[in-house]
Order: C-alpha cells, then structure tokens, then sequence
C-alpha cells in the first residue's frame, strides 16, 4: 500500500511536471504573440499619425518641366525712335475712303476733259494748313493729305513753320491742272482730315 501510494504521487508529480512544461511553452509562446501585437499596434498607430511605418526610400526629385517660351516672354519691347515715327498703317474704312475717293476724281477728271475745250493750264498752289494744338501730330497729318488723290493734282514740297505758343502749322506745295482739280473741292478734302485739321488758307496761287 506504501508503495502504490508512492507510485501514484511519482506518477502525480510526472504528470504535474509535464503539464507545468505545457504551460510554460504556452506562456512563451503567448508573450511572442502579445509582442508581435504590440509592435503592430504601435506601427497602426503611428500611421493614424501620418508617421511612415517603414522607412521609404528616398526618391529622386522630378526634374522641373521644361518651361515654355511664350508669346508674353518673346515679346520685346523696342523704345528706339524708328518705331515711334513710323506712321500708322492704314485702316479698311480709310483704304475703302481712299480708293472711293480716286475712282470719284478719276470720273471728274474725265467728265470734266471731255468737256474742256482750250489750252491746258496749270497752277503753283502754296497751302498753309494748321492743326488743332501743340499736340498734334504733323507727320501723321500730312500724310493724311497727301493721301488725297485727284486727277491733275501733283503734291510738292512741305515744311513745318512756326506759328505761335509751341504750335506749327503744314506750309505744302501743289500743282494742279485748272481745269480738273478746283481749290474749293480740295479745301473741303483737307478740312475732312477733321482730327488733325483746324483750317485750311490759300497762301499762293500763280499760273504756270
């Protein structure tokens, strides 16, 4: 009896050891497993806070894009005196105006030499023309009169003459054909230049 009693604790303690062996096993391993959740947990979280979890490999910078020359950037301004003076090009309702007004005296001209009977005589015209003010602009305005055009009308000379507080007026030479081009006709044409032109005066009038 002694000994069955002994022989069933040793066989208790064996199987008290073995389970003791499990259980430790079982510890271990639930303390790898609880780490392995913590270091998870840790990384979501750092994550949530816009943290990397791992760190990435840097990546080369975007090389900039190639930046595009526009028309704002190739435009050059150019102060030089030549742009300046050059004259305004012509509009269509002045080129319209124009060739109106060259098939107008080309149809006078002809009407009126069918009519003529005679010599052909011809005239010297100085016309002295003066602008609004101290600002206007004189190249622009003679340019505008020698753009009149009638049949046996020939423009000459020009100069630019003094008249008076800074202002100068257009002094221009013409010869004309009696018969086709009359004075009062090309007054009227000067006068409709009427942005630039404040009066119109006859200064000479001599026969060839």
């Amino acid at each position: 009896k002694q000994w069955y009693q002994r022989r069933v604790a040793i066989t208790a303690g064996g199987g008290l050891e073995t389970r003791l062996e499990k259980l430790e096993a079982e510890n271990t391993h639930l303390f790898n497993v609880t780490n392995i959740l913590v270091k998870r947990l840790a990384e979501l979280e750092r994550a949530l806070d816009g943290a990397p979890v791992a760190a990435a490999k840097p990546s080369a910078p975007a090389k900039p894009a190639k930046k595009e020359e526009s028309d704002d950037d190739s435009f050059k301004f150019d102060d030089s005196d030549e742009e300046e003076d050059e004259a305004p090009k012509e509009t269509e309702m002045q080129r319209m105006k124009r060739l109106a007004a060259e098939k107008k005296a080309k149809a006078d001209a002809e009407k009126a030499a069918a009519g003529h009977q005679g010599p052909i005589t011809k005239s010297n015209v100085i016309i002295d023309i003066k602008p609004w003010d101290d600002e206007t602009d004189l190249g622009l305005m003679e340019k505008e009169v020698r753009a009149i055009k009638m049949e046996g009308l020939h423009w000459g000379a020009s100069k630019l003459e003094e008249v008076g507080y800074g202002i100068k007026k257009l002094r221009i030479a013409t010869t004309i054909i009696d018969h086709l081009v009359g004075l009062y006709d090309l007054e009227d044409k000067i006068t409709e230049i009427e942005d630039c032109v404040q009066s119109v005066d006859i200064v000479a009038h001599n026969k060839i």
